[in-house]
């Protein structure tokens, strides 16, 4: 059994991952953390004797998060956007000196990446591209860390346009252009369970990973 631990597990994504871990048969649910639970990682992580920690919380919070994990020497599934590059820099290279492992991915689910892959594999062959990403209006953070990892990906000052309104989850379309034509690759996420399969998939794989911070799910796809 691999003991997980979750920071953010009353937030949208920690609500459906619980359950979901709960049912995974080699997969135990050792302590659950959220500022309501009265709960922080570290002190989780200090008394749950986890072989592995998940973070979906708040740019402010997610800092913090990989701190305690390298602190106790945790593997941890990173999914809370809107940290900066330097951060992220800086905490990778103080969770490699540690020996520590960190997957961070800006989107767990497997159509985005799939998404992502193909916007790259068609940018050579059209004039220009842009970005659309629409995210519920409790998402702190915009752009969205997939529409900045998508652009990264296309090369180049890729336009990306922002919406946050009530009653959406997560969307991004890329609209690519050229003479007489355009090709647009939408994903739309219509339940946060979306996300599930690639968290899962992240928890069990982590670990094999090399000490530092990797980017990217399809990194272990």
């Amino acid at each position: 059994m691999l003991r997980v631990v979750i920071s953010g597990a009353t937030g949208a994504v920690g609500r459906a991952l619980v359950p979901a871990i709960e049912a995974e048969p080699d997969l135990e649910l050792a302590a659950q953390a959220a500022p309501s639970l009265g709960l922080t990682l570290a002190e989780a992580l200090a008394q749950a004797a986890a072989e592995v920690a998940v973070d979906f919380t708040v740019p402010a919070a997610a800092q913090d998060a990989c701190e305690a994990a390298i602190h106790a020497g945790t593997p941890l599934v990173i999914g809370t956007t809107g940290l900066a590059p330097d951060a992220r820099d800086e905490l990778g290279a103080k969770a490699r000196e540690a020996g520590v492992p960190i997957l961070f991915a800006p989107n767990f689910a497997i159509g985005a990446v799939l998404m992502m892959r193909f916007a790259e594999q068609a940018r050579p062959h059209m004039d220009a591209v842009e970005i659309i990403e629409l995210h519920s209006d409790t998402k702190r953070d915009a752009p969205s860390g997939t529409a900045l990892a998508t652009a990264a990906r296309l090369g180049g000052d890729v336009p990306i346009h922002s919406v946050r309104l009530p009653g959406l989850v997560a969307h991004q379309e890329v609209i690519l252009g050229a003479r007489g034509q355009t090709l647009s690759l939408r994903h739309n996420t219509t339940s946060r369970e979306a996300f599930v399969p690639g968290i899962l998939l992240a928890i069990r794989r982590v670990g094999d990973l090399e000490p530092g911070m990797t980017t990217g799910l399809e990194a272990i796809l």
